[in-house]
């Protein structure tokens, strides 16, 4: 699956197209801005730009140069997450195991090109950044650009007992290869070593406007493009699909164990009512009423399919629960708390027949 189209920041690329045509392009880049913003997303833009073989002022997105950029196979880009510290004793052996460290975790993003922040352990270790100076010494594959993307790299020093990470890359940004471009993304510009910093462009990138995430997510990810989600995400397109997606994960696991105690029975509809947070009827409460509505409705269809499958008492009986659920879902928006309002919802489910 190719990556999804550039959102915002239009202002920030046109200078770096200005700065191509102007034979005035840095060779090392460094991009900041809030987390999910698109900064890793805007270096691999610009380097779609550089492979691009039209010559116009922005990437065609058709030729071979942009095409495989999209694809995430360009032989000359080099996209560098951080990655677990490898377990191989030997020096060589770790540059490899974090080669395939790098590349699983590209093709993850080939698959599905919405990524998250890193694992918490993860970093560009010695053997990330001795990978990096080898890729460097290399002629390029196709003899033009090179582009070399360090994503949060403020992870150059994290899990290691010394800077070497970051200091063995020095060399490499003191005098880059001719038609080299290095890339270094972080959320985090303060922990980047001031070394790097000094040898790098700076490029700043702001949030983006409620309607950027919102077009965004109704072009893209339909399922999560309401007011509530484009809110929370405050002008980050990567927040608004990391949040929703917990939210949504979150409401199901707890739709779930709500209709288990109701068929459970006894105490167990109570006992789980009482765990739901007292206030929280515009936010986890609804999304919780939601997954509940959203899983009814899947059983009601799956028993109209099914029909000779299910009594009729079993579909009368979902039906007249997703009544249930949107009302108690109506009630939801008022001064109502949520632990009665869901005790009293699971009276009425049990009260109508089994779960």
């Amino acid at each position: 699956m190719p990556l999804a189209p550039i959102t915002g920041h239009e202002t920030t690329r046109k200078d770096l197209l200005s700065s191509l045509q102007n034979g005035r392009v840095p060779q090392v880049l460094l991009m900041t801005g809030a987390i999910g913003v698109g900064k890793q997303r805007l270096a691999l833009w610009f380097a779609q730009v550089l492979f691009c073989s039209s010559r116009a002022d922005a990437p065609c997105g058709r030729c071979s140069g942009c095409t495989r950029v999209l694809a995430l196979s360009h032989p000359d880009l080099h996209w560098f997450v951080p990655v677990p510290r490898p377990k191989a004793g030997d020096f060589d052996k770790q540059i490899d195991e974090v080669a395939e460290s790098i590349e699983a975790l590209i093709a993850e993003r080939r698959a599905a090109p919405w990524w998250g922040p890193a694992d918490g352990m993860s970093s560009h270790g010695v053997a990330s950044a001795r990978l990096l100076q080898r890729h460097a010494s290399m002629t390029p594959v196709e003899g033009g650009w090179r582009v070399f993307i360090i994503g949060d790299a403020e992870r150059l020093v994290p899990q290691e007992s010394s800077p070497e990470a970051a200091n063995s890359l020095l060399k490499l940004l003191e005098e880059p290869p001719t038609r080299t471009l290095c890339v270094l993304t972080t959320s985090e510009p303060g922990q980047i070593l001031p070394t790097i910093r000094s040898r790098s462009v700076p490029v700043r990138l702001g949030r983006l406007t409620d309607a950027d995430v919102r077009s965004f997510l109704a072009a893209h990810r339909p399922d999560l493009a309401s007011d509530a989600v484009v809110t929370r995400a405050r002008g980050s397109i990567g927040a608004a699909i990391a949040t929703a997606s917990d939210v949504a994960a979150k409401a199901a696991a707890g739709a779930a164990s709500f209709l288990d105690a109701i068929e459970a029975g006894g105490s167990a509809p109570v006992e789980r009512a009482l765990k739901q947070g007292p206030w929280q009827a515009r936010g986890d409460f609804t999304a919780l009423l939601d997954a509940l509505a959203a899983e009814l409705s899947r059983q009601a269809r799956r028993a109209a399919d099914h029909g000779d499958r299910v009594s009729p008492e079993g579909l009368e009986w979902l039906t007249a629960a997703i009544g249930h659920v949107l009302m108690a879902r109506e009630r939801a928006q008022g001064n109502i708390n949520p632990q009665l309002l869901l005790a009293s919802l699971a009276d009425e489910l049990a009260t109508s027949g089994a779960a």
